[in-house]
């Protein structure tokens, strides 16, 4: 879906970034569905809580690469996200290689809603702006969705959570692979 999600907002029209929108709500939500059931229904797997989170990473930096080239998110933030996101995934390596799994935290999977949260407010507002939302709910997230600069008031507290989690979050991974990564 990270292929289409792409396809559809690089076309930079109403059409597109509806499409878009819904292909990345389908997405994460799917994501999670999958994970939810795997777990509950006892299907989870050491391969499973390796692909799992990549998919969500292919997905989440798609997407913050995309609002950085629209001028939506600094271009370090998306940086910084990245990059924890390949700390992360290279330390699960390590892990595996050491017979060890390394699943997602509680704060990992805070720093993904939160940094879901944003893209999607985010994305409501470009489809918003381009016409596609007229009912009146949409118009009224899409208002709080803003961009800061265009005044804008949930979007920015969504994202510096992302960031603040995004830190906090792959520190912790770091923290606590350091057996792994002497050798121990």
């Amino acid at each position: 879906m990270t292929a289409a999600f792409v396809l559809a907002v690089s076309q930079s029209s109403s059409a597109g970034y509806t499409i878009g929108l819904i292909l990345f709500v389908v997405a994460a939500a799917s994501d999670w569905l999958d994970g939810y059931l795997a777990r509950k229904m006892g299907l989870v797997t050491p391969l499973g809580k390796l692909m799992d989170p990549l998919a969500d990473k292919i997905l989440v930096s798609a997407a913050f690469v995309f609002f950085t080239a629209e001028g939506l998110c600094p271009v370090w933030v998306t940086a910084l996200i990245i990059g924890r996101e390949f700390l992360v995934t290279g330390l699960r390596q390590i892990a595996i290689e050491s017979g060890h799994v390394l699943a997602a935290d509680g704060l990992g999977k805070w720093k993904t809603t939160f940094q879901l949260t944003y893209l999607i407010t985010g994305l409501v507002w470009l489809a918003s702006i381009h016409g596609a939302g007229s009912a009146a709910a949409l118009n009224w997230l899409g208002h709080l969705a803003r961009p800061a600069a265009d005044g804008g008031l949930l979007q920015p507290i969504f994202l510096w959570a992302a960031v603040g989690l995004t830190v906090i979050s792959g520190w912790n991974y770091l923290w606590g692979s350091r057996q792994l990564l002497r050798g121990k």
